[in-house]
Formats: structure tokens, sequence, C-alpha cells
């Protein structure tokens, strides 16, 4: 099938290069049984692939199931993907055939795979190795047939660095990958993209079709579309439905289009992989530490000028007193920000009889404060404060700690926490 009659089939608007690439690779490697792994941001159309390659395979005439690994609950992913024997948990009250056995001779597509735990992934691992899999509560070993399709829009290669994803499930998932382009790297289809789906929605609200001035046209170009072809497609209907004129300049388009988010957050610099810090709680642990570490930096230094007058010069009396006036007042700002991460900052200016000013008497005996900076660590500490604070409530602890229930029972199993 030519790339046209494809595009055509499965109603794929656009031309960019790294497109075409995705459509070619993934009908190359229909007609195989490999294990396909398609990246791409959320709303860029990763399931669309999952039925070219599905539709184009020998499997074609069998089950196709699309699976989302991050809407199923920790607890009840594995009887779902694997099923489960009678009694063999609370509520088992019949045995159940999962996913794996009653798509045999199929496909399932795995969305969302970096959200499966640690233990689901050790199974999935010897489903895709061996075709074989056992139910829970169950010692029989079973044989499944299933082309695996996984999709993500995280980078996997980054989570078994730390330890949240299996490097081994991880290379045997990637033996096909597909990057799906996200809307932003396609930007001479995003006006063709917006006229199909303003077309599409005349004829179902029996209107007549919207157009885009010239400079509503450069502006929805401009656009990020952080949602991709979602977003886009939420948009045109939007402004199918509402707006009163046919003809769209860039002031109503404007009024369409949500404000983008600024960040107001400090760059990151230097040899720091943005990857490690994916959202703005990690970037606020680093900036505390990274804060922390600057003053006691300038601890040491003062000690060091205070316990050798010789480097201040003649006036070096005059001038510690000075800095450290100084000093106290500028570290008050910084010590009401940053909480318990500045501890005991005393400054104690000496008069012209008094012996040499001491900054943390911890400081006499080391400079730098002995703690771990690990993010993971951190994150243990807060769960086992939320915790303890809710006397082990977990919804409440989730909450305050602004995570799902889901992800805190993950956090506890993967930290080990006895509550």
């Amino acid at each position: 099938m030519d790339l046209q009659t494809l595009k055509n089939r499965f109603s794929i608007i656009g031309n960019t290069p790294t497109l075409n690439h995705a459509l070619n690779t993934a009908a190359q490697v229909a007609a195989t049984d490999l294990t396909v792994l398609i990246v791409g941001e959320s709303g860029v159309g990763k399931e669309v692939f999952s039925q070219i390659i599905h539709s184009l395979s020998a499997r074609k005439h069998n089950p196709f199931i699309a699976v989302n690994c991050g809407a199923i609950p920790e607890g009840t992913i594995d009887s779902e993907l694997f099923g489960h024997e009678k009694g063999s948990f609370t509520g088992a009250v019949d045995s159940r055939k999962g996913y794996f056995e009653t798509v045999s001779g199929g496909t399932i597509f795995l969305d969302e795979i970096g959200e499966l735990p640690l233990g689901t992934q050790a199974r999935l691992l010897r489903v895709l190795e061996t075709g074989e899999f056992i139910r829970v509560g169950s010692s029989k070993v079973q044989k499944s047939d299933v082309r695996v399709i996984a999709a993500t829009n995280r980078e996997l290669l980054e989570f078994t660095q730390k330890g949240r994803f299996r490097e081994d499930l991880y290379y045997r998932l990637n033996t096909v990958p597909i990057r799906v382009p996200s809307l932003r790297d396609r930007k001479e289809d995003i006006p063709l993209l917006f006229r199909k789906f303003v077309v599409d929605f005349s004829d179902k609200y029996k209107t007549k079709p919207i157009f885009l001035e010239e400079e509503a046209r450069a502006l929805l170009t401009q656009y990020p579309w952080p949602g991709n072809v979602r977003e886009l497609k939420n948009i045109a209907e939007q402004i199918s439905v509402l707006s009163k004129t046919e003809s769209i300049n860039a002031q109503t388009l404007t009024g369409f289009l949500p404000t983008p988010h600024v960040n107001n957050m400090p760059m990151l610099t230097g040899n720091t992989p943005v990857g490690e810090f994916a959202n703005e709680r990690e970037i606020l642990y680093k900036l505390f530490f990274d804060m922390k570490k600057d003053v006691n930096e300038l601890k040491k230094m003062f000690v060091e000028i205070l316990q050798n007058p010789s480097l201040g010069g003649q006036n070096a009396h005059f001038n510690r007193e000075s800095i450290l006036n100084d000093l106290k007042e500028d570290l008050s700002p910084i010590a009401s920000t940053t909480g318990s991460l500045i501890h005991h900052s005393s400054v104690q200016v000496p008069h012209s009889n008094q012996q040499p000013v001491i900054i943390d008497n911890e400081l006499q005996s080391h400079y730098e404060v002995d703690e771990s900076l690990n993010i993971m660590d951190k994150e243990k500490e807060l769960i086992l404060k939320a915790l303890k604070k809710h006397r082990g409530r977990r919804k409440d602890a989730s909450t305050d700690l602004g995570i799902s229930e889901r992800t805190l029972y993950r956090k506890i199993k993967e930290y080990d926490i006895e509550e």
C-alpha cells in the first residue's frame, strides 16, 4: 500500500518528512510479529499507529484491544492483563480471563506503558520472551499468542536509569521504535488539519464552515499546541460552535486560544540533565539545595576570615563586623523562604573585647552540612511526614502531597515504607 492510500484509509492529514517516516515504518513492520514501541507526546495520535499496524498485519481478522495502563488501579492491573482465579483476592468471586488470554491470536495495544508497576513489568517481560503467563492466584502456566504494541509519552530510557522501569523490558519493547512528531514540529500541517476539522464539524452541526484570515492563520501556526492534534481539534470545534461570524480574524482566534503557561522557575544550567527534574517540585528541591550549598560556602569563607584576622588587612576587625551585620540581614529572607533547609543560621557580632565570632557552632568541626541531597530520599521523607501527619490515611496524605492516591500507593511499595 502506497503512502497516500494509507493516509486516505486512516484519515491522516499531513506531509511532513517526520510524519511520513513514521507511517512508512508502521507499514513495513506490520507484516511481522515484532514488538513495536510508539513514542510521542500526549495527543499526537499514537493509537492510530497501533491500528495501522494491526490492520495491515496477518492478525487483522483477530481481536484488537487498547489498554490504558495509567487508568487501571495498581492493585487490579495484573488481574486485568493476566486474569485471576476464584478466591485469589478479596472480591474475586469467580475466575476471570485476562486480556492476554482473550485476545490470543490478535494484538494488544498497551498505552502509557511507563505507568506499569514493576511487578507487572516482570510478568509482561515473561509473556514477551516466552509467550507464557500465570493467572493471579494460580500456579498453572498458560500460553498466549499476542502481538504487543506499546506506547508512551515519557522517555523510558530515563525511567530505567531511575529504577522506575525495567531495563530488560525497555529493550525488549523497543525492538522497532516509532516516534510520532508533535504538532509544533509539523507547522505546515496545522492549517490543513484545522480545515479538515472545521469541515467535519460544519457537517455535524449543519452550519457553514468557518475560515481563517491571513493573520489568524499565522497565529494558529505559531501557537505551540501543547495538547497537539487533540487540542487543535477541540479548538476547531469551539470556534465552529461559538463563533458569530464565518470569517475568523487574529483577535477572535486569540479569544479561543488558551493563555500560554509562563514558567517563572529558574532555568537549570550546567551539566544537569533536564529529564531528571520532570516537575516543578523537583526543580524547587534543586533550587533549595543549591541555595543551601551557597549559604554553607559563605559560612565557610567568613569563618576562615574570622579565625585568621590577617586575611582582612589592617581594618580586619571593622570589616568583619560590618560584613557580618550585612550577612545577617541578607540571610534573613533566604531563611524564611527555604524554611528548614537552612538550620540555626545565628550570627553574633562581637564587641572589641569579645572572642572571635562563631557562625554556627557546628561549623568549627565541619563546614559542610552532611545531608543527603538525593531527590528520592527527600521524596521518601515527605511521604513519611505526610503519612504521620494524617495518621496513615493515604487519601488525605496524597492530597496533601499533591499526587494521586494510586501514585502514593506505588511510592510506598517502591520505598518499602512501613505504615
